[in-house]
């Protein structure tokens, strides 16, 4: 027992979020490189070998170069157990984002040098503010031709409302980038490009007056450092603790992932300033990480990330207690005891048997259906987490079969993307065809691919006349039946066997919502919250 604050406060509980292209894939895999959990970039230290294991472990995630699912890693460095989860950087993944954001404590921002602020870094900010999660920015790609540093700050400052202090300063950028100075520790320290892939130590230098900066940099660059950080500490404002972690300040960080720059900076400043697991909010109590007994909830289910086994895993945040292996958890939703003896910690797609773990951390419980997305597992304690939503999906199709014979095996495979949050997947009281509701575009072509890949399915999607769809729910069951036995064409069960309207248009969820005001029409649900279906008779 007196080992777990020490253990709580050691722990560092991250995601990274960015705009689609701003370099986020690329910054975790340098992060493990310094961190020692991979030895060259993509290349991870297992049982005596070099095995590829990058963040992107799906097919259609390296085939596109995109990030569509979460992923988890773990790693030590400083003396720090991190936690690191890279999100989603595809918009239309969103949802699988803002999830992963509730088991996190705090965020890298990373921004692309020469863009800036961009439209999806905005919302993935504004849902880290909605829960004060506290960020750290990285300025990327200062290799390639960049805006000016003071420019990035005021546009992050004037467009997400932080106060904004640099962490770190560029020296130069595009062909003539050299490096970062250290602006909190006082040094430089300059990455030779060549060593790309191997985390080095660099050259250091102590401080703007060591003569040898002036060995090292050409006299202009030289001066154009010391005159930058001398304005900088001028109008800037000093670091704060306090304020950065109630989610006000932003530190700024300058590099470039793919060269080494300013990545261990980034490293150091998440191990010296970020939290440590935080006190989360259950639907009784506010729960603090040190108590002895162990709690945490599901954010995510994850199924087939091995293709040679039909598994589920759930990535479960533990919040607090100190977790053995073999423990017996309560599991909410159906009042079962769980012994859990096969969780695992993960480096992405790979996996080590976890003996032991601590609030903050992120392990994955293999099940077959039995556990997901929003379930709280304790250790006897009858609460539940709170804040774990599903979100009514944007657009709606229609699956067709090449093989109508398949049909037992595809429902399966829905049910399952839907237990892990990729797809919504809806089951209309009338008719055959299964509806899969997505977020954004892309996601049909993903499940489709997945679909194939995975379980052997030829799949498609096309329209099926759809606009809208909204969780139904009303306190009243005359009311509830009426407005059933009148819509049954267009109501659905969702996975979870939730009551959902079906809207062809506007109009349509418009006039039902004046001609039934005593029921609600939710675009958002909690997970796994308990479901009526009497009224369907």
């Amino acid at each position: 027992m007196s080992a777990l604050p020490q253990e709580v406060h050691n722990r560092r509980t991250f995601a990274i979020i960015a705009h689609p292209d701003a370099g986020k894939t690329t910054l975790t895999e340098k992060l493990l490189l310094f961190g020692g959990a991979i030895q060259m970039a993509g290349a991870v230290k297992a049982r005596g070998e070099q095995r590829r294991a990058r963040s992107d472990w799906m097919k259609v995630e390296r085939e596109r170069g995109i990030s569509v699912t979460a992923s988890v890693m773990n790693f030590d460095y400083a003396d720090r157990t991190f936690n690191l989860v890279d999100t989603p950087g595809h918009e239309d993944f969103s949802e699988d984002t803002y999830r992963t954001l509730t088991a996190v404590d705090s965020a890298v921002m990373v921004i692309d040098a020469a863009k800036g602020i961009e439209a999806q870094t905005r919302k993935l900010f504004e849902v880290c503010r909605l829960r004060n999660v506290p960020i750290i920015t990285f300025v990327n790609k200062m290799d390639r031709e960049a805006r000016d540093p003071f420019d990035l700050m005021d546009e992050v400052e004037r467009d997400l409302q932080l106060e904004v202090t640099p962490g770190s300063w560029p020296i130069g950028s595009g062909p003539d980038f050299r490096g970062c100075y250290d602006l909190i520790r006082d040094r430089l320290v300059l990455l030779d490009r060549r060593q790309g892939d191997i985390a080095s130590e660099g050259i250091q230098c102590d401080g703007l007056d060591d003569p040898k900066l002036d060995e090292l940099l050409p006299a202009d660059q030289v001066a154009k450092l010391r005159e930058d950080v001398a304005m900088v500490r001028e109008l800037c404002p000093p670091f704060d603790l306090e304020t950065y972690r109630e989610g006000h300040q932003t530190p700024v960080f300058f590099g470039s992932a793919i060269n080494n720059f300013g990545v261990r900076e980034l490293l150091l400043g998440l191990a010296a300033y970020a939290p440590s697991p935080r006190p989360q909010q259950a639907d009784s109590r506010t729960v603090q990480p040190e108590e002895p007994k162990v709690t945490g909830f599901v954010f995510k289910v994850q199924a087939n990330m091995d293709p040679n086994h039909r598994d589920r895993i759930a990535f479960f945040r533990l919040c607090s207690g100190h977790f053995r292996r073999g423990v017996k958890l309560k599991h909410m939703r159906s009042g079962k005891l769980l012994a859990v003896n096969n969780a695992v910690l993960f480096l992405a797609r790979d996996r080590e048997l976890a003996e032991d773990a601590y609030p903050g951390d992120i392990i994955g419980i293999p099940n077959h259906g039995t556990l997901r997305i929003g379930d709280t597992l304790t250790e006897g304690e009858d609460l539940r987490y709170t804040g774990v939503p599903s979100f009514a999906p944007e657009l709606l199709q229609r699956v067709k079969l090449d093989d109508p014979m398949k049909m037992k095996h595809l429902r399966k495979a829905l049910e399952h993307f839907a237990e892990e949050g990729a797809s919504q997947v809806f089951k209309p009281l009338i008719g055959a065809d299964w509806v899969v509701g997505v977020v954004g575009p892309l996601q049909f072509e993903v499940l489709a691919a997945r679909i194939d890949a995975e379980y052997d399915i030829k799949a498609k999607f096309e329209s099926c006349g759809y606009d809208s769809a909204r969780w139904i729910e009303c306190d009243d069951p005359v009311v509830l039946k009426s407005f059933l036995d009148s819509n049954r064409s267009a109501l659905a069960e969702d996975h979870d066997g939730a009551l959902v309207f079906l809207a062809r248009n506007s109009w349509q969820l418009n006039r039902a919502q004046e001609d039934y005001p005593k029921i609600r029409f939710q675009k958002t649900r909690e997970q796994n919250r308990a479901v009526t279906t009497s009224a369907l008779g």
